[in-house]
Parts: C-alpha cells; sequence; structure tokens
C-alpha cells in the first residue's frame, strides 16, 4: 500500500466509526432506532439532518421532511423497523 492508500483508507474507516457513533444512541434511550436503520440511513443524515443531534427528536422530523429524497435502503430499513409504514411510503411517492 502506498502512504496515500493508507492515509486514504484510514480516513474512510474513521468516517464511518465517526458516523456510527454519531447515529447511535443508548439502548436505554426512548426511541433508539435499530443498528440496521443506523447503518442504511447514515448517508442520509449526513446528506440532510446532520445539523441536528441523532438523538434529537429534530432528526425525525428532518428525516421526515425528507422522506421522498431517502435512498430506497434506508426506507427499506425505516419499514422494517416500524419507523414508517408502506401505505405512509405509496401515499407519498403518488403524491409526489
Amino acid at each position: 500500500m502506498t502512504p496515500l492508500t493508507t492515509l486514504l483508507t484510514a480516513r474512510v474507516g474513521l468516517t464511518a466509526i465517526l458516523a456510527l457513533v454519531a447515529l447511535s444512541g443508548g439502548p436505554s434511550e426512548a426511541g433508539a432506532v435499530s443498528a440496521r436503520v443506523k447503518m442504511a440511513c447514515a448517508g442520509d443524515y449526513f446528506s440532510y439532518c446532520s445539523q441536528h443531534s441523532p438523538t434529537s427528536p429534530a432528526v425525525r422530523q428532518c428525516m421526515r421532511a425528507n422522506g421522498l429524497k431517502l435512498s430506497s435502503r434506508c426506507v427499506s430499513a425505516l419499514v422494517a423497523a416500524g419507523e414508517v409504514s408502506k401505505e405512509e411510503v405509496s401515499r407519498r411517492q403518488a403524491a409526489k
């Protein structure tokens, strides 16, 4: 590995760790989301809602407001976790 490749690999790893830490809330925290949602929605969080603390009610409002922009991976994880219903996703897409 070249020094540049090593640096880039370390930077990507650090970014991933920071994303997980930023999105993590304590397991006893009310309304905490699953690890699957955190992993699937990390990019969407940083793209649209990183101005909000990941454990605040504001981040949920922000993600909901940006619902049509969220990746399909994130939406699928949110549906599977019961954070949003398939019906609401369908209704929003139809209203688009």
